[in-house]
């Protein structure tokens, strides 16, 4: 396993399935900071169309970057329901070499994919599609969602454990730490003003979900097709763990983490 593509290659409807859905007032948020109130919207490794479709009704025209075929496919059924589908456009490319003309989006975001890109290029081409004053968003949820302690210290035994087998056995492709995405944005020098916002969602799962949520993972899903046993992984101990605490429904509460740059003037 050499690239994030690979990575998240062959469990798409599982990922689909188990991922969070972005908080809908992202939305809001984008358009205000874009002063835009019918956007150009770009979604940068959109995957399955999760963040994609928070745009319903609220674009005038949405483009979804996403290399992956399994994830195309259910981001073009997702799109197809849509009142307003024929605004939607899914396109093979990559956040470093997306193909859209030059100044023609008033917003680009990028949601739980940033840290599998090329900063640089990306950085660099999202400049290049924005037209001035346009917004870049790359945001992500905290990992894993607050439920309880019990279950919080479960889980994070557990990605502590499965993380360590995963760089031991070479089976990580490169990656920027997430942290260090508004650092990143600065540094660049196609921004004018950059920050950094929370916002909170809140969804509901039991115990089986849990489970979905780390398997979704592409390192969970890398080892465990490596041959790694659950119990080795410590996938095991959070299904108890969450099977005994999550035996009905309960809130979950993810806190997404919003990098936002507006672009500068052009020269």
């Amino acid at each position: 396993m050499t690239d994030a593509v690979s990575r998240f290659t062959g469990f798409a409807d599982s990922y689909d399935r188990a991922r969070p859905r972005p908080p809908a007032e992202l939305v809001d948020v984008l358009m205000q900071w874009a002063d835009a109130r019918r956007p150009v919207v770009v979604d940068l490794g959109a995957g399955t169309g999760l963040s994609t479709v928070l745009w319903q009704g609220r674009a005038s025209r949405v483009t979804a970057i996403e290399p992956s075929s399994d994830m195309r496919e259910i981001a073009r059924h997702r799109v197809e329901t849509l009142p307003d589908a024929a605004a939607f456009e899914i396109i093979d490319a990559t956040a470093e070499e997306t193909g859209l003309p030059a100044g023609a989006a008033d917003i680009v975001t990028a949601s739980q994919a940033m840290h599998w890109f090329d900063a640089p290029r990306t950085l660099a081409e999202v400049a290049r599609i924005l037209r001035p004053g346009g917004v870049f968003a790359a945001y992500d949820c905290d990992w894993p969602p607050h439920i309880d302690w019990e279950i919080d210290a479960a889980y994070d035994t557990f990605e502590r454990r499965y993380r360590a087998i995963e760089i031991e056995r070479g089976l990580r492709p490169a990656s920027t730490d997430k942290r260090g995405h508004l650092g990143r944005m600065r540094e660049s020098g196609h921004f004018r003003y950059t920050t950094e916002i929370a916002l909170h969602h809140r969804e509901s799962g039991d115990g089986a979900r849990l489970v979905d949520v780390a398997r979704s993972q592409g390192g969970v899903v890398a080892l465990i097709d490596s041959g790694a046993t659950e119990r080795e992984i410590g996938l095991a101990h959070l299904r108890a763990v969450a099977t005994a605490r999550l035996a009905e429904p309960k809130p979950w509460w993810w806190t997404y983490r919003i990098r936002l740059g507006v672009t500068a003037p052009q020269p």
